[in-house]
């Protein structure tokens, strides 16, 4: 018994900066920013808050710049999401049913995801600009248009180029993603299917989609919460331009709380986009045990 009691102390007495550092870094901020959601806390009321109750929640709800910002990324998310799945998905296939350069293949598709958000929305930026590479293209190489096309200079126009990268960054992930749920498929499944006659579709119906359905949820979630977390494309590509017409939820978040200092209204947004967040979690992961 004394040995079982001074191994327990000896493991929590382990576990206690752990968890000294996940409290003081992740729990008390976000009690904190609950506890300031409630508050007019702005610029000119660091030292007297007022307490406003739902205040905050009702002034982010009602405001149209939210609306949009909030119609912009449920668009980004229903638009990335499936197009990286399925891009990413068709990749694995591919790649798992090469016999040579398959670690070539990876590496190649796996570049643009640990290529730097910031260069690559750059890189973007520079490509789409009125000015940029594709429009000096189009209208002195092949001469497909005699003026400029502004590409970023409207809503969709710059949610579209955002909305490209991410999908181009996002393809490799998916890629490794689903390639290690494929080999995890039995391969007596494939060969049992063949002698029933299955073709290529009814073998990927049928065996593949159920072998790897706990990998598309999996990716599902994570995209998801990815989709709504877009930020660094958004900003530097198009920064809200035109009028905060291409603002996304981070990107209005930061700009009411550090361009107008307002961080009760900040922190109510964080809260209701969390809520969203966490319901479309609970929707998605019914949705795939109701279809098994």
């Amino acid at each position: 018994m004394k040995l079982k009691r001074k191994s327990k102390v000896q493991i929590g007495l382990l576990l206690l900066p752990g968890l000294l550092i996940f409290c003081i870094f992740t729990v008390y901020p976000i009690i904190r920013l609950f506890w300031m959601s409630f508050f007019k806390w702005d610029f000119g009321s660091f030292l007297s808050q007022e307490f406003i109750g739902l205040s905050n929640y009702q002034s982010v709800i009602t405001d149209p710049y939210f609306q949009t910002s909030f119609a912009n990324t449920i668009v980004y998310t229903l638009i990335t999401v499936p197009a990286q799945m399925i891009l990413g998905l068709l990749v694995a296939i591919l790649i798992n049913s090469i016999t040579k350069f398959k670690i070539g293949f990876r590496v190649a598709y796996y570049l643009p995801v640990i290529t730097s958000w910031v260069i690559a929305s750059l890189v973007f930026k520079y490509v789409f600009n009125t000015e940029g590479l594709l429009n000096y293209f189009l209208t002195h190489v092949i001469h497909v248009t005699g003026s400029n096309i502004h590409w970023l200079d409207s809503r969709w126009g710059g949610m579209t180029v955002a909305m490209l990268l991410g999908i181009w960054k996002g393809i490799g992930w998916n890629m490794v993603v689903f390639l290690a749920a494929l080999q995890a498929v039995p391969q007596e499944l494939y060969e049992s299917a063949s002698l029933d006659g299955a073709g290529a579709w009814q073998k990927f119906r049928y065996v593949t989609l159920p072998g790897i359905r706990g990998t598309v949820l999996f990716a599902l979630v994570m995209l998801t919460i990815g989709g709504f977390n877009v930020y660094t494309s958004t900003k530097l590509i198009t920064d809200g331009k035109p009028g905060h017409d291409t603002e996304v939820v981070l990107t209005w978040m930061y700009y009411k709380a550090f361009s107008t200092g307002k961080f009760g209204y900040s922190a109510a947004l964080s809260f209701i986009i969390a809520f969203i967040l966490g319901i479309l979690a609970v929707l998605e992961f019914r949705l795939m045990q109701n279809k098994e």
